[in-house]
Formats: C-alpha cells, structure tokens, sequence
C-alpha cells in the first residue's frame, strides 16, 4: 500500500495484492504454464504484484496527480512486475499514462453461473444483476516492467 499525501493529509492510495494463480493474459505475456504448484505459486508471489486499487480523493482528480502517483508506487514496488486489471481501460489510457503496457484483454470462454461468480468473489451471494452485468467484463490486462536499471516511459503528459 502506498499513500500520496497532501500536506498532513493523504489524498491518494494505491493497494497492491497477490496475483491470481492462473490468468490467460499473464500466461501467453510471460510464456508461461498454469500451474497450482506451491513452489511455482511461491515464485510468482516474489515476481509479481497486483495493483488491486487506485483511489485519489475527488478535489485532486483532473489535476494531473494520478498516472505520477501510480508510476512512482510501482517503482517502489520490490517485485520486478507489476499487472492490474481495467474495465475502464477501453475508454481511458490511465495506465498508460503511469507506464504500463496494454498487454491484452481478458475473454471468458463462456458467461460463468452465479455460483461461479460466487466462487470468484469469495464464496459471496450475489445479485442476480450483478451476475448479469459481470458475465459480460472484457477488463483490459496491463504489465509494469519494474525491472533493476529500466525507466518506463512515462507515457503523454
């Protein structure tokens, strides 16, 4: 977790977690296998971070602040990469802007049931609605190079 803050107060937050073990687009990105092998989970955990959430307070959206909070907290980062996931990624370059790469979009062989959105979302009941507005998510997979000696671009200013 890393706080951007504005004088004593915080105004923004970027929340990193554990990556999922298995998603298409990292697969074909890194070449990679699906495996559930805890040694093989272990490594991905030390590679790889997830930016889970971004939140900057209302008073500072528009302002210029985001795409610099978010590139500077990935390159604090002590994992090599960093992936996230968009919905808004189709209408809006954000990621870009902080120096991610667009890597490709996640495709759902076919709509999963509830009870499968529900296993998705810790075991959670969900809305019918939700079920219904879930089942058609395309997000957009984005990658940060956080590698030793590599500055990413900083992408449009």
């Amino acid at each position: 977790m890393t706080l951007l803050w504005h004088d004593e107060r915080p105004i923004g937050i970027c929340v990193f977690a554990a990556p999922a073990a298995g998603l298409r687009p990292r697969h074909r990105f890194f070449g990679l296998k699906p495996q559930t092998d805890p040694l093989y989970l272990k490594r991905l955990n030390e590679q790889l971070w997830v930016l889970a959430r971004v939140v900057l307070h209302p008073t500072y959206r528009g302002a210029g602040l985001a795409a610099a909070f978010v590139r500077q907290a990935c390159q604090d980062c002590p994992v090599p990469w960093i992936e996230t996931l968009s919905a808004l990624g189709h209408l809006h370059p954000f990621f870009e802007r902080a120096g991610f790469v667009r890597v490709g979009v996640v495709q759902k062989d076919r709509p999963l049931s509830p009870r499968g959105y529900a296993r998705l979302y810790g075991n959670r009941r969900l809305t019918a609605e939700t079920c219904r507005k879930s089942q058609y998510a395309t997000p957009v997979y984005y990658v940060f190079d956080n590698r030793p000696g590599r500055s990413p671009d900083p992408g449009p200013a």
